[in-house]
Protein backbone atom coordinates (compact mmCIF):
# COMPACT_ATOMS: atom_id res chain seq x y z
CA UNK A 1 0.00 0.00 0.00
CA UNK A 2 1.47 3.35 -1.07
CA UNK A 3 1.92 6.10 1.49
CA UNK A 4 -0.32 9.11 1.02
CA UNK A 5 1.66 11.93 -0.58
CA UNK A 6 2.13 14.91 1.72
CA UNK A 7 0.74 18.23 0.52
CA UNK A 8 3.45 20.78 -0.18
CA UNK A 9 2.69 24.49 -0.56
CA UNK A 10 3.73 26.50 -3.60
CA UNK A 11 7.40 27.43 -2.97
CA UNK A 12 6.97 30.62 -5.05
CA UNK A 13 4.53 32.04 -2.51
CA UNK A 14 5.53 34.15 0.48
CA UNK A 15 5.79 32.26 3.78
CA UNK A 16 2.46 33.41 5.25
CA UNK A 17 0.68 32.66 1.96
CA UNK A 18 2.14 29.17 2.14
CA UNK A 19 0.83 28.83 5.70
CA UNK A 20 -2.67 29.83 4.58
CA UNK A 21 -2.50 27.44 1.63
CA UNK A 22 -1.68 24.48 3.88
CA UNK A 23 -4.29 25.47 6.48
CA UNK A 24 -6.98 25.61 3.79
CA UNK A 25 -5.85 22.31 2.30
CA UNK A 26 -6.40 20.67 5.69
CA UNK A 27 -9.81 22.43 6.06
CA UNK A 28 -8.94 24.43 9.14
CA UNK A 29 -11.65 26.90 10.20
CA UNK A 30 -11.18 30.48 9.06
CA UNK A 31 -10.85 31.64 12.68
CA UNK A 32 -8.14 29.06 13.31
CA UNK A 33 -6.37 30.25 10.18
CA UNK A 34 -6.39 33.83 11.46
CA UNK A 35 -5.21 32.77 14.92
CA UNK A 36 -2.38 30.56 13.66
CA UNK A 37 -1.18 33.22 11.23
CA UNK A 38 -1.21 35.82 13.99
CA UNK A 39 0.94 33.66 16.30
CA UNK A 40 3.40 32.79 13.55
CA UNK A 41 3.83 36.48 12.66
CA UNK A 42 4.35 37.32 16.34
CA UNK A 43 6.93 34.55 16.61
CA UNK A 44 8.89 35.89 13.61
CA UNK A 45 8.67 39.53 14.77
CA UNK A 46 9.84 38.58 18.26
CA UNK A 47 13.30 38.04 16.77
CA UNK A 48 13.14 41.27 14.79
CA UNK A 49 12.18 39.52 11.54
CA UNK A 50 15.93 39.08 10.96
CA UNK A 51 15.80 35.31 10.68
CA UNK A 52 13.64 33.02 8.61
CA UNK A 53 11.83 30.39 10.76
CA UNK A 54 13.61 27.62 8.83
CA UNK A 55 16.88 28.90 10.34
CA UNK A 56 15.43 28.81 13.85
CA UNK A 57 14.25 25.92 15.99
CA UNK A 58 13.93 24.56 19.52
CA UNK A 59 15.92 27.33 21.24
CA UNK A 60 13.96 30.15 19.60
CA UNK A 61 10.61 28.45 20.20
CA UNK A 62 11.41 28.05 23.90
CA UNK A 63 12.51 31.69 24.16
CA UNK A 64 9.30 32.96 22.55
CA UNK A 65 6.99 30.77 24.64
CA UNK A 66 8.84 31.69 27.85
CA UNK A 67 8.46 35.37 26.92
CA UNK A 68 4.70 34.89 26.62
CA UNK A 69 4.57 33.38 30.11
CA UNK A 70 6.94 35.80 31.89
CA UNK A 71 6.49 39.15 30.17
CA UNK A 72 3.03 38.84 28.60
CA UNK A 73 1.62 36.72 31.44
CA UNK A 74 -0.66 34.82 29.08
CA UNK A 75 -2.79 31.93 30.26
CA UNK A 76 -1.76 28.30 29.84
CA UNK A 77 -4.35 27.84 27.09
CA UNK A 78 -3.07 30.86 25.17
CA UNK A 79 0.52 29.65 25.42
CA UNK A 80 -0.56 26.19 24.23
CA UNK A 81 -2.35 27.78 21.27
CA UNK A 82 0.84 29.64 20.30
CA UNK A 83 2.84 26.41 20.54
CA UNK A 84 0.36 24.57 18.32
CA UNK A 85 0.60 27.29 15.66
CA UNK A 86 4.41 27.23 15.64
CA UNK A 87 4.57 23.42 15.56
CA UNK A 88 2.14 23.49 12.63
CA UNK A 89 4.48 25.90 10.82
CA UNK A 90 7.50 23.65 11.22
CA UNK A 91 5.79 20.32 10.63
CA UNK A 92 3.24 21.06 7.91
CA UNK A 93 4.71 24.05 6.06
CA UNK A 94 8.49 24.02 6.46
CA UNK A 95 8.64 20.21 6.84
CA UNK A 96 11.13 20.62 9.68
CA UNK A 97 9.30 18.94 12.59
CA UNK A 98 10.69 19.84 15.99
CA UNK A 99 11.37 16.40 17.42
CA UNK A 100 13.10 17.59 20.59
CA UNK A 101 11.09 18.17 23.74
CA UNK A 102 10.17 21.87 24.01
CA UNK A 103 11.28 22.92 27.52
CA UNK A 104 9.87 26.40 27.93
CA UNK A 105 8.67 28.15 31.06
CA UNK A 106 5.05 27.14 31.43
CA UNK A 107 2.31 29.69 31.94
CA UNK A 108 0.38 29.16 35.15
CA UNK A 109 -2.84 27.21 34.79
CA UNK A 110 -5.69 28.42 36.97
CA UNK A 111 -8.73 26.19 37.37
CA UNK A 112 -11.49 28.49 38.55
CA UNK A 113 -15.12 27.50 39.10
CA UNK A 114 -17.40 28.88 36.38
CA UNK A 115 -19.60 31.90 37.01
CA UNK A 116 -23.21 30.75 37.15
CA UNK A 117 -26.48 32.66 37.29
CA UNK A 118 -29.29 31.51 39.52
CA UNK A 119 -32.56 30.71 37.79
CA UNK A 120 -34.00 34.01 39.07
CA UNK A 121 -31.01 35.97 37.76
CA UNK A 122 -31.29 34.20 34.40
CA UNK A 123 -34.92 35.26 34.20
CA UNK A 124 -33.96 38.84 35.06
CA UNK A 125 -31.34 39.02 32.31
CA UNK A 126 -33.60 37.48 29.64
CA UNK A 127 -36.37 39.89 30.63
CA UNK A 128 -34.09 42.75 29.58
CA UNK A 129 -33.61 41.38 26.05
CA UNK A 130 -35.82 41.51 22.96
CA UNK A 131 -35.97 40.36 19.35
CA UNK A 132 -33.35 38.13 17.75
CA UNK A 133 -30.89 38.62 20.60
CA UNK A 134 -33.44 37.32 23.08
CA UNK A 135 -34.08 34.27 20.89
CA UNK A 136 -30.37 33.54 20.65
CA UNK A 137 -29.80 34.03 24.38
CA UNK A 138 -32.68 31.62 25.08
CA UNK A 139 -30.94 29.05 22.88
CA UNK A 140 -27.65 29.54 24.74
CA UNK A 141 -29.37 28.92 28.06
CA UNK A 142 -32.08 26.51 26.96
CA UNK A 143 -29.71 24.24 25.04
CA UNK A 144 -26.30 24.85 26.56
CA UNK A 145 -24.92 26.06 23.23
CA UNK A 146 -21.57 27.75 22.91
CA UNK A 147 -21.69 31.22 21.37
CA UNK A 148 -20.41 30.21 17.92
CA UNK A 149 -22.50 27.02 17.92
CA UNK A 150 -25.57 29.23 18.14
CA UNK A 151 -24.29 31.78 15.61
CA UNK A 152 -23.47 29.07 13.06
CA UNK A 153 -26.74 27.14 13.26
CA UNK A 154 -28.21 26.30 9.85
CA UNK A 155 -31.94 26.10 9.14
CA UNK A 156 -31.71 22.32 8.68
CA UNK A 157 -30.20 21.95 12.16
CA UNK A 158 -33.55 22.89 13.73
CA UNK A 159 -35.78 19.80 13.76
CA UNK A 160 -39.22 21.13 14.71
CA UNK A 161 -40.87 17.72 14.19
CA UNK A 162 -38.65 15.77 16.58
CA UNK A 163 -37.93 18.73 18.90
CA UNK A 164 -34.17 18.40 18.45
CA UNK A 165 -31.36 20.80 17.63
CA UNK A 166 -28.30 19.42 15.87
CA UNK A 167 -24.94 20.96 16.72
CA UNK A 168 -22.55 20.35 13.82
CA UNK A 169 -18.79 20.48 14.09
CA UNK A 170 -18.74 21.73 17.66
CA UNK A 171 -15.64 22.03 19.82
CA UNK A 172 -13.20 19.29 18.84
CA UNK A 173 -15.05 18.77 15.55
CA UNK A 174 -17.78 16.76 17.29
CA UNK A 175 -21.49 16.63 16.43
CA UNK A 176 -24.25 16.27 19.01
CA UNK A 177 -27.98 16.72 19.51
CA UNK A 178 -29.57 18.73 22.26
CA UNK A 179 -33.02 19.58 23.56
CA UNK A 180 -35.50 21.95 21.90
CA UNK A 181 -37.05 24.35 24.45
CA UNK A 182 -40.83 24.35 23.99
CA UNK A 183 -40.98 27.98 25.16
CA UNK A 184 -39.24 29.31 22.05
CA UNK A 185 -40.48 26.86 19.43
CA UNK A 186 -43.21 29.14 18.10
CA UNK A 187 -40.97 32.21 18.09
CA UNK A 188 -38.22 30.30 16.31
CA UNK A 189 -40.65 29.07 13.64
CA UNK A 190 -41.78 32.66 13.02
CA UNK A 191 -38.17 33.76 12.77
CA UNK A 192 -37.27 31.00 10.29
CA UNK A 193 -40.24 32.02 8.12
CA UNK A 194 -38.74 35.52 7.89
CA UNK A 195 -35.33 34.03 7.06
CA UNK A 196 -36.98 32.12 4.21
CA UNK A 197 -38.44 35.34 2.80
CA UNK A 198 -35.02 36.98 2.98
CA UNK A 199 -33.43 34.01 1.21
CA UNK A 200 -36.01 34.15 -1.59
CA UNK A 201 -35.26 37.85 -2.06
CA UNK A 202 -31.54 37.06 -2.31
CA UNK A 203 -32.19 34.34 -4.88
CA UNK A 204 -34.28 36.74 -6.97
CA UNK A 205 -31.32 39.14 -7.02
CA UNK A 206 -28.87 36.44 -8.10
CA UNK A 207 -27.39 35.71 -4.70
CA UNK A 208 -28.61 33.29 -2.01
CA UNK A 209 -25.60 31.00 -1.68
CA UNK A 210 -24.31 29.96 1.74
CA UNK A 211 -20.80 28.96 2.70
CA UNK A 212 -20.44 25.16 2.69
CA UNK A 213 -17.75 23.50 4.81
CA UNK A 214 -14.88 21.47 3.37
CA UNK A 215 -15.61 19.86 -0.01
CA UNK A 216 -19.41 19.86 0.19
CA UNK A 217 -19.66 22.68 -2.37
CA UNK A 218 -17.88 20.49 -4.92
CA UNK A 219 -19.77 17.33 -4.01
CA UNK A 220 -23.18 19.06 -3.96
CA UNK A 221 -22.87 22.11 -6.26
CA UNK A 222 -26.54 23.10 -5.87
CA UNK A 223 -26.67 22.74 -2.09
CA UNK A 224 -25.27 26.19 -1.32
CA UNK A 225 -28.49 27.82 -2.54
CA UNK A 226 -30.84 25.40 -0.77
CA UNK A 227 -32.79 26.94 2.10
CA UNK A 228 -31.75 24.22 4.55
CA UNK A 229 -28.10 25.29 4.28
CA UNK A 230 -28.79 28.95 5.04
CA UNK A 231 -27.79 30.31 8.42
CA UNK A 232 -30.61 30.43 10.96
CA UNK A 233 -29.38 33.85 12.07
CA UNK A 234 -28.26 35.59 8.86
CA UNK A 235 -26.53 38.92 8.65
CA UNK A 236 -28.54 41.96 7.58
CA UNK A 237 -26.05 42.67 4.79
CA UNK A 238 -24.32 40.70 2.08
CA UNK A 239 -20.54 40.44 2.46
CA UNK A 240 -17.58 39.12 0.49
CA UNK A 241 -16.27 35.71 1.52
CA UNK A 242 -12.60 36.32 2.47
CA UNK A 243 -11.51 33.01 0.95
CA UNK A 244 -13.54 32.62 -2.24
CA UNK A 245 -14.39 36.27 -2.91
CA UNK A 246 -18.07 35.34 -3.36
CA UNK A 247 -20.67 37.90 -2.32
CA UNK A 248 -23.09 36.12 0.01
CA UNK A 249 -25.09 36.46 3.22
CA UNK A 250 -23.07 35.19 6.15
CA UNK A 251 -24.24 34.66 9.73
CA UNK A 252 -24.56 37.55 12.17
CA UNK A 253 -21.49 38.80 14.02
CA UNK A 254 -21.13 37.37 17.50
CA UNK A 255 -20.25 40.82 18.88
CA UNK A 256 -23.88 41.92 18.50
CA UNK A 257 -25.13 39.24 20.88
CA UNK A 258 -22.23 39.80 23.27
CA UNK A 259 -23.04 43.50 23.54
CA UNK A 260 -26.76 42.77 23.98
CA UNK A 261 -26.06 40.33 26.82
CA UNK A 262 -23.71 42.78 28.55
CA UNK A 263 -26.30 45.56 28.33
CA UNK A 264 -29.04 43.26 29.66
CA UNK A 265 -26.87 42.21 32.61
CA UNK A 266 -26.21 45.86 33.49
CA UNK A 267 -29.91 46.76 33.26
CA UNK A 268 -30.77 43.77 35.46
CA UNK A 269 -28.39 45.12 38.12
CA UNK A 270 -26.29 41.95 38.26
CA UNK A 271 -22.69 42.53 39.33
CA UNK A 272 -21.33 39.10 38.42
CA UNK A 273 -18.96 38.86 35.46
CA UNK A 274 -21.53 37.50 33.01
CA UNK A 275 -21.02 36.78 29.31
CA UNK A 276 -22.64 34.60 26.67
CA UNK A 277 -20.81 31.50 27.92
CA UNK A 278 -22.34 32.02 31.37
CA UNK A 279 -25.67 30.81 29.95
CA UNK A 280 -24.01 27.49 29.02
CA UNK A 281 -22.56 27.14 32.52
CA UNK A 282 -25.97 27.94 34.01
CA UNK A 283 -27.69 25.39 31.74
CA UNK A 284 -25.51 22.55 33.05
CA UNK A 285 -25.68 23.67 36.68
CA UNK A 286 -29.46 24.07 36.72
CA UNK A 287 -29.96 20.64 35.14
CA UNK A 288 -27.86 19.06 37.88
CA UNK A 289 -29.73 21.03 40.55
CA UNK A 290 -33.01 19.70 39.11
CA UNK A 291 -31.81 16.11 39.46
CA UNK A 292 -30.76 15.31 35.88
CA UNK A 293 -28.18 12.53 35.75
CA UNK A 294 -24.65 13.86 35.25
CA UNK A 295 -24.08 11.47 32.32
CA UNK A 296 -27.08 12.98 30.53
CA UNK A 297 -25.72 16.47 31.18
CA UNK A 298 -22.34 15.33 29.84
CA UNK A 299 -24.00 14.18 26.63
CA UNK A 300 -25.97 17.41 26.22
CA UNK A 301 -22.87 19.52 26.81
CA UNK A 302 -20.75 17.47 24.41
CA UNK A 303 -18.04 16.77 26.99
CA UNK A 304 -15.65 13.94 26.14
CA UNK A 305 -14.90 13.30 29.82
CA UNK A 306 -17.38 13.40 32.70
CA UNK A 307 -14.69 15.11 34.80
CA UNK A 308 -15.31 18.24 32.74
CA UNK A 309 -19.00 18.08 33.66
CA UNK A 310 -18.21 17.47 37.34
CA UNK A 311 -16.91 21.02 37.73
CA UNK A 312 -20.54 22.18 37.80
CA UNK A 313 -21.19 20.14 40.94
CA UNK A 314 -18.94 22.61 42.77
CA UNK A 315 -21.19 25.56 41.97
CA UNK A 316 -24.55 23.86 42.48
CA UNK A 317 -26.90 25.39 45.02
CA UNK A 318 -26.52 23.25 48.13
CA UNK A 319 -28.68 23.19 51.24
CA UNK A 320 -26.34 24.91 53.71
CA UNK A 321 -29.04 26.81 55.57
CA UNK A 322 -29.15 24.15 58.27
CA UNK A 323 -25.46 24.70 59.04
CA UNK A 324 -24.76 27.29 61.74
CA UNK A 325 -21.73 29.54 61.54
CA UNK A 326 -19.21 29.00 64.37
CA UNK A 327 -19.55 32.73 65.08
CA UNK A 328 -23.09 32.09 66.29
CA UNK A 329 -21.76 29.78 69.05
CA UNK A 330 -19.66 32.51 70.64
CA UNK A 331 -21.03 34.19 73.69
CA UNK A 332 -22.03 37.80 73.22
CA UNK A 333 -19.65 40.02 75.20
Amino acid sequence: MKNKQKFRPNPDLKLMDQVREVLRYHHYAYRTEQTYCDWIVRYIRFFGAKQHPKDMGKKEIEAFLSHLAISCKVSANTQRQALNAIIFLYKQVLEQPVDELIEHIKAKSHRRPPVVLSQRETQQVLAQMTGIHLLMAQLLYGNGLRLMECIRLRVQDLDFERDLIYVRDGKGGKDRTTTFPALIKSGLQTHIAKVKQLHEQDLAKGYGSAYLPNALRIKYPQAEKEFGWQYAFPSKRLSTDPRSGTLRRHHVMESGLQKAVKAAVNRAGITKKVGCHTFRHSFATHLLENGVNIRVVQELMGHADVKTTEIYTHVMAKDIHAVSSPLDFLETP
